[in-house]
């Protein structure tokens, strides 16, 4: 049963869904989970392939959802699912694709492997899994490695992934457990950056959570952060957080570029997408920041940030309604998010809906430890409908927070509160003292709504001028022809060579023949062949295969030795492997089902 019309999803699509540990031990879930990220990452450095992120692909884990409905959910063309199973030191793992269009498997493969290997075999299953999806899907190039071994025993790695999974758990318990683990890592393997970032991150969630104090989380972060650039500063990890360096530390826009243009060639990952969206927004290249975000959301559709992203890109442009729609769905992923929060908020004063907005802040729980939304919104609301006295009260609170960890978020409510106030004098005091302190917050101001009128000042427009620098040139990623790696020499050579194995040796008889087979049959780098197929002949390698075996059967049916023969049977002859496979492809072929087929040409 092939799934509605209406769904179309990008064709070249992939989501990696949890593999499903098998083991005896539960406590092997661990191992599962990281097969499962090693694979994502290994994918998502294929250009042209788009491969879902971990956060959206895991938000289906445990849970018993049929595959059509994930894969509509996920806009994706087909799914990997999985599953590990470990003994000692050795694995079984199980590897399958499903088109999710035409609702079938067309690839399956289980894997004997021992634990002593696991990066070649983390490498060699992530090929098969690309040769699989490049033959069914169409052309894109493939490294001769697709996952870089780092210099680790299995023993150590094996470490590393159970840290990770406690961290990932996001609780208090998970993280420190997490963070015990990596330290007794470190102790033995100094060299090994992911798992300082992985200590880095242990902090940031902390700090994000509000498990400890968000300054406190970074002074006790940023040390692991610095090593790990110093060990391997292109990893596209480090890449990003050198990006935000640059951007929100030293206010070197082209710079931060730079970092993330490394790191979308290196990893295109969401990340990499949503902090690109977020430099851009400063500088109110929105139309450029749209592209990004909605290729986050491509990769991440279950993401809270994007969700909140693409909010905000409406927010500054005073798109309000809009805005509050995403800032609606962020909050759906992820209710924490006091930012989506605050924005949602400020975006019902700018609408004039005062009353709305003051019931809003005042209806959010009390502020907790480095959390001001409650006292900054309602402090806003009473500037905004012109409680001078109630608003002074709040700005009083505010200024007291200036001399603690949460000077950043009370500077930047100071500033608006003021501005609102029509105080522009009070605002661009602040303006200055957030210059003076290199405040993150201060790249946001020129595009922030509530401050149009203080647009206008020279004095403002100096002081961005200051924080912003010049307008730094970013022009939208276009896709780019690569030039063909065939000459038509080498084209008409290689096609007439093609069609001669084809006739003479029949090669499609194979059940289970592939394209790296085929192609060195032809002597041809299985990149060319692809290429060759899709951009010559105009037909991935399972259409092109399958048509030869269609063909096949056709002949076959019609000869009165074979009537003994069953439809599968016959199909099985032709070199198909299953009766899905066969229907399928025989429909594609001819518009009918084989039965009918057989009916109208006798």
């Amino acid at each position: 049963m092939t799934i509605q019309d209406n769904f179309n999803p990008p064709q070249k699509s992939i989501a990696v869904l949890p593999f499903v540990n098998m083991s005896a031990n539960q406590e092997n879930e661990y191992f599962s989970d990281g097969m499962t990220e090693e694979i994502i990452n290994a994918l998502a450095k294929i250009p042209s392939l788009k491969v879902t992120s971990r956060t959206s692909s895991f938000f289906f884990k445990n849970k018993n959802i049929p595959i059509g409905q994930i894969g509509k959910e996920l806009n994706v063309s087909i799914i990997l699912e999985g599953s590990v199973r470990l003994a000692g030191n050795l694995m079984r793992i199980t590897a399958q694709l499903i088109d999710v269009r035409e609702d079938f498997h067309f690839w399956s493969e289980t894997f004997d492997r021992s634990t002593d290997h696991i990066f070649a075999v983390q490498d060699e299953i992530s090929l098969l899994i690309a040769d699989k999806l490049r033959e069914h899907l169409g052309h894109f190039d493939i490294k001769e490695h697709l996952i870089d071994a780092p210099n680790l025993s299995t023993k150590h790695y094996q470490i590393y992934l159970k840290s990770r999974y406690y961290i990932l758990k996001m609780t208090a318990v998970g993280i420190n457990q997490g963070v015990k683990m990596l330290q007794e890592l470190l102790a033995t393997q100094p060299h090994f950056p992911q798992a300082y970032l992985g200590m880095h991150l242990s902090y940031t969630l902390l700090g994000t959570i509000g498990l400890i104090p968000a300054n406190e989380a970074f002074l006790k972060g940023q040390p692991y952060l610095e090593k790990a650039i110093e060990l391997s500063p292109n990893l596209a990890e480090c890449q990003l957080h050198l990006a935000w360096m640059s951007c929100l530390r030293e206010w070197n826009f082209p710079q931060t570029y730079v970092h993330i243009k490394k790191a979308l060639d290196t990893t295109p990952t969401v990340e990499a997408y949503q902090t690109m969206t977020s430099i851009l927004v400063a500088e109110a290249k929105f139309k450029a920041a749209l592209h990004y975000i909605d290729t986050a959301l491509q990769i991440d559709p279950f993401s809270g940030i994007n969700y909140h992203l693409k909010g905000y890109i409406f927010y500054a442009q005073e798109h309000y309604e809009q805005a509050i729609t995403h800032f609606q769905k962020s909050l759906h992923f992820n209710p924490n998010s006091s930012v989506s929060i605050l924005y949602w908020g400020q975006a019902l004063l700018l609408m004039g809906k005062y009353q709305e907005g003051m019931a809003f802040f005042e209806n959010r729980p009390n502020d907790k430890t480095g959390d001001i939304q409650r006292l900054g919104g309602i402090t806003l609301a009473h500037a905004a409908m012109g409680h001078r006295a109630q608003a002074k009260e709040g700005i009083k609170k505010l200024e007291a927070l200036l001399e603690t960890d949460l000077i950043d978020r009370a500077s930047n409510l100071l500033i608006i509160c003021h501005a609102m106030l029509g105080e522009q004098e009070m605002a661009l005091q602040y303006i200055e003292q957030g210059v003076q302190h290199r405040l993150p917050m201060m790249i946001y101001l020129n595009i922030e709504p509530c401050l149009k009128d203080l647009r206008k000042s020279p004095r403002f427009q100096a002081l961005m001028q200051t924080v912003l620098g010049q307008p730094v040139v970013v022009t939208e990623t276009k896709k780019k022809y690569k030039k063909s790696s065939l000459s038509e020499a080498e084209s008409l050579y290689y096609y007439n060579k093609l069609q001669q194995i084809i006739l003479e040796e029949k090669p499609f008889l194979q059940a289970n023949l592939s394209l790296r087979e085929l192609a060195q049959m032809l002597q041809i780098h299985p990149n060319k062949l692809s290429e060759l197929l899709n951009e010559k002949i105009g037909k991935n390698f399972s259409e092109f295969i399958n048509y030869y075996r269609v063909e096949t059967f056709k002949k076959l049916a019609q000869l009165p030795e074979n009537s003994h023969l069953s439809l599968l049977g016959l199909a099985y002859e032709s070199g198909f492997n299953s009766k899905t496979a066969f229907n399928t492809f025989f429909k594609k072929e001819t518009g009918m089902t084989p039965k009918n087929y057989l009916k109208q040409s006798s």
